[in-house]
Parts: structure tokens; C-alpha cells; sequence
């Protein structure tokens, strides 16, 4: 069996739920800028999504009644996959390497720059070009099948695996999670790939309004742009 066929059973068998290859060509600057990584060192992306529980989710709007929906939120939709991500990632790379080529596994939630809150390298970006979804006026990665509601991770690699196309943007002209967001951090603009993400999202406003709602003793959970999507409401609805 080819490796670009065994490693997508190889995610599915881990517990990933998407999967996808990116060609990062068109990544060339952002590598550069965003973390270093030079393309000549790492010419493709594996790109793994987990989809979040929708009924965590849906609960999300009553997530400051209760210490228990908060803790739950904060659990099972970052703890608990962000380590299932990372155990995956770990994985591919290893299986990449056994077969002769190099693999860097990106850690789903470390960042590299607390002044521009950003990582090594963006998950986001990876999925939208390896096809598994395009890149909302929230700033999260909408897939078709479960809207924003996916965390991410990725390996870099030099493997010459056969790569997805981009996904054209689904938004249209809706404008539920701007408008949904408590603090305005986002603009509203349509992601264009020249555009920085300051251009679209104020990272530095959302996480002074969770630290401020921890000071006032207040639960330290928001998630709307999540959860407002209708990507994500529609998929939740399809569940029985």
C-alpha cells in the first residue's frame, strides 16, 4: 500500500478525523516571517483535524453560568484533543521517517511570539491549503463537514505527497461570528492570503477579555465565533 494511501488510516485508526496534504508553495513568505521555516526545507504539510464535541459547543452561550460547562469547554476542547493531536502528529512524523523522509511535528498549541500570539507555524493555514476548508472572517479554518468546530495540527515534511487544492471561500456574505464576537476583535474583511492576520482579527483584544473575566472571578470561556457559525450549527443538527 502507498504511504499517501497508509497515512490517512493511520490518522482515522489514531483518532483524527480529517486529513489532508498541503503544498505550501504559496506559504513562502508566512513560513518565513511567522516562524523561519524556510519552503526548501519543508515543501509540504500534513494538515490533521480532530472535530470538536458539538455538545459542548452548543452550550457554549450558557458557558458562564456554571464552573462546570466552562471546565468542560476548556477540557474536552483543548486538553484533552490538543494531546490527542499532538500524539497523532508524533505518530505521522515517525511513520514519515521510517520511510526515508524528514518530519517536523508542529505542537497544536505552542506559540513562538506572545507579542503577535502566534505558533511556529499555522495550523489554519495548512488545512485551507491542503483543500479541508477556507478561512472564515472569524479567522478559524470552516470545513464543510463540521464548520470551525476543529482543532488542528500539523507535520512538515519533505515527503512528496500528492497535495489538495485550496477551498474557495463559503462565507458569503454572512457575518454571524463578527457580530456574535463581545469585544469587535474582528474586522469583518474576507481573508485575502497578501493580508496579515491584524488585518482581520485583533488577537491581543480577545485574550485581555478572558483574562479580565478571570479577574472578575467570572468563568473564562467565550467560543461564540465558534459556536454562532452556521457551518457548525448545521452539522450539529445533523446528529441524532
Amino acid at each position: 500500500m502507498e504511504l499517501s494511501d497508509r497515512l490517512p488510516r493511520l490518522v482515522r485508526r489514531l483518532g483524527g478525523d480529517l486529513y489532508g496534504v498541503a503544498d505550501l508553495t504559496p506559504a513562502k513568505e508566512t513560513m518565513m516571517e511567522q516562524g523561519g521555516l524556510r519552503l526548501e526545507e519543508w515543501p509540504r504539510a500534513v494538515s490533521i483535524g480532530v472535530a470538536l464535541p458539538h455538545a459542548v459547543i452548543d452550550q457554549l452561550p450558557r458557558g458562564r453560568e456554571t464552573r462546570a460547562l466552562a471546565t468542560t469547554y476548556q477540557l474536552e476542547c483543548y486538553d484533552v484533543i490538543n494531546r490527542r493531536l499532538d500524539d497523532i502528529a508524533s505518530r505521522v512524523a515517525s511513520a514519515l521517517q521510517r520511510e526515508g523522509f524528514r518530519a517536523l511535528p508542529v505542537p497544536s498549541r505552542e506559540r513562538i511570539s506572545d507579542e503577535r500570539r502566534c505558533a511556529l507555524f499555522s495550523h489554519k493555514l495548512a488545512a485551507h491549503l491542503a483543500g479541508l476548508g477556507w478561512i472564515g472572517r472569524s479567522c478559524l479554518l470552516v470545513t464543510p463537514e463540521h464548520g470551525p468546530r476543529v482543532r488542528w495540527v500539523t507535520v512538515l515534511t519533505t515527503a512528496p505527497l500528492p497535495c489538495g487544492e485550496p477551498m474557495e471561500q463559503r462565507c458569503g456574505e454572512c457575518r454571524q461570528c463578527v457580530d456574535a464576537c463581545p469585544v469587535g476583535a474582528f474586522t469583518g474583511r474576507a481573508f485575502l492570503e497578501a493580508e496579515p492576520r491584524e488585518a482581520r482579527y485583533d488577537a491581543a483584544a480577545c485574550e485581555r477579555y478572558l483574562q479580565e473575566l478571570g479577574e472578575r472571578n467570572e468563568r473564562a470561556v467565550c467560543g461564540m465565533c465558534l459556536y454562532m457559525c452556521p457551518h457548525g450549527r448545521s452539522a450539529s443538527k445533523r446528529l441524532r
